[in-house]
Order: C-alpha cells, then sequence, then structure tokens
C-alpha cells in the first residue's frame, strides 16, 4: 500500500497490573505485530497506565509499587512506557478520560516537536514518538506518509469487551467515546468469544470497523489473579513475571492472604459513581 498513508499508533494500556505478568507484555507486541501487518497503521509507542488506588478492588495493592514494578517491566523495552498520570489521580478516572488526556499529551507534544528544533536525547529514557517519527520520515526507503498526528487506541484483552455489558460498570457515553473516538485493539484470550460480544451490543456492533480483534495463536492464560494466588501459596511465579518483578514482590512481600483482603466490602469505584448518577 505505497500510494496510501499510514496512521502512526499509540497503544494505551490501562489496568490494575496487580502485577503485572509477561502476558501483559505480550498483548503489546501482538497488537504492534497485527497493526503493522495490516499495512495501514504503524505502532510508535505504548504505554502502561496504572489505575489509582481509588480503583477500589480487591486485593489492590498500592499504586506506587504497581508503578515501580511496570517501570521494571519495561526497563528493557524499546517502545512500551509506564505512565504515572492516572495512578497520582486522588479520585478515580475514567478510561475515557484517561484516552482523552494521552490524546491531547499527543497533540501538545506535535505543537512542541513544530516549534522546537531537535535537541539531544536524554540518556536512559525512550524517544518519545516524535523523535521516532523524524527518525521514520528521514529514512529514503519508499514508506508511504503518515497522516496528522499518532492516534491513541485503547489495548485490552476481549474481557474488557465482556465486561462492557456489566450494569453499571461503564457509562454507556463513556463506551461510545471510547470505541467511536478512539478505538480498540483487542487481543482474544482463550475461552473468550470476542465476536460474540461485539455481536450482542449494539455501540459496539455500530463502531465495529474501529475494533481490531488480534488473534492469540499461541495461547497464554497467565493473569495477575493467578499469580497472586500462588504467592498467598508460597508457590513459584518465576517465567510467569519478569524477573526483576518476580524479585521486587519477594523483596517487600507484596502479596499474601492480608493483601488480598485490602478493600474487601468495598464497592468497585465504577460501580458506586455510575449507580449514584443513575438513581440521582
Amino acid at each position: 500500500m505505497e500510494s496510501s498513508e499510514k496512521t502512526d499508533v499509540v497503544l494505551l494500556a490501562c489496568g490494575s497490573f496487580n502485577p503485572i505478568t509477561n502476558m501483559h507484555l505480550r498483548l503489546f507486541e501482538l497488537a504492534k505485530d497485527y497493526m503493522n501487518g495490516t499495512g495501514k497503521y504503524r505502532v510508535i509507542k505504548g504505554i502502561i497506565s496504572p489505575v489509582g488506588d481509588a480503583y477500589k478492588k480487591k486485593g489492590l495493592i498500592s499504586a506506587h509499587h504497581r508503578v515501580i514494578m511496570a517501570e521494571l517491566a519495561t526497563k528493557n523495552s524499546e517502545w512500551v512506557e509506564v505512565d504515572t498520570w492516572e495512578s497520582l489521580q486522588k479520585d478515580w478516572v475514567e478510561t475515557a478520560k484517561v484516552l482523552r488526556h494521552h490524546q491531547q499529551k499527543l497533540k501538545a507534544h506535535i505543537c512542541d516537536h513544530q516549534q522546537d528544533s531537535p535537541g539531544l536525547e536524554r540518556p536512559g529514557r525512550k524517544r518519545k514518538w516524535a523523535e521516532q517519527s523524524e527518525e521514520f520520515n528521514q529514512k529514503k526507503s519508499p514508506e508511504p506518509k503518515t497522516k496528522d498526528g499518532p492516534k491513541i487506541k485503547l489495548l485490552c484483552g476481549a474481557d474488557i469487551l465482556e465486561s462492557f455489558g456489566v450494569p453499571n460498570l461503564w457509562k454507556s457515553e463513556d463506551i461510545t467515546k471510547i470505541v467511536g473516538d478512539y478505538g480498540l485493539i483487542c487481543v482474544a484470550r482463550a475461552g473468550n468469544d470476542a465476536q460474540k460480544f461485539i455481536y450482542e451490543s449494539d455501540v459496539l456492533w455500530k463502531h465495529q470497523n474501529n475494533i481490531h480483534l488480534v488473534n492469540e495463536w499461541i495461547t497464554n492464560d497467565i493473569s495477575s489473579t493467578k499469580i497472586r494466588r500462588a504467592l498467598r501459596r508460597g508457590q513459584s511465579i518465576r517465567y510467569l513475571v519478569p524477573d526483576l518483578v518476580r524479585e521486587y514482590i519477594e523483596k517487600h512481600n507484596l502479596y499474601n492472604s492480608e493483601s488480598e483482603e485490602r478493600n474487601v466490602g468495598v464497592i468497585l469505584a465504577p460501580l458506586q459513581r455510575n449507580a449514584a448518577n443513575t438513581n440521582s
């Protein structure tokens, strides 16, 4: 598709990352391969955005630790990084607002990059998307030109599609914004029927062209829940999470029976907020 334009894409993954696992990292690689393979997109960056403590999910440990683990997990990545904005908010922030925040941040970088001359890259930091884009544009290969500015897309598993149907978990207008204004890249895990979830939702069906389903041919059923369960039982999690993450967990004894009781009996923040809005 040499005559067409490619759209630069930034993948944003929101979630608890409690703890981050190798599967979370694989989602980024699978999504990048798929999107680049379409010939229409070019993935230039990945962002991990851990949810804040105000989310109130059962067993959710401090965002401070979850952010550090995510940073350790992406330490050697050339394109995936951790953003702390969401985790530092006092109140829980809806995913649609997190997407908006990062899209606005990208637009601000466009303005800065157009006004300022290129500077030296600071050692130890991952290259910003603008620097990556400049490098791509300087290549002499017949790469298609990119469209105006990178687009943020939400990276998720099929369980997110399924959760859209849970009463009061998501506001209908937020679902419309997420799939309509930004788009989803959904990696289908074993046991989830992503196509069925789209079929059963009028909103998802309407915006199905903005939902990219990625098949996970090499299945991986690692989950944070299973990691925490193994740790509570004194079992090894080696090769299920990055070594640096495992070492950090062991050093600080982060997951045990006591930590799993955190927020027990507390209503999940979105359920509490959306239910209150419905009744008001």
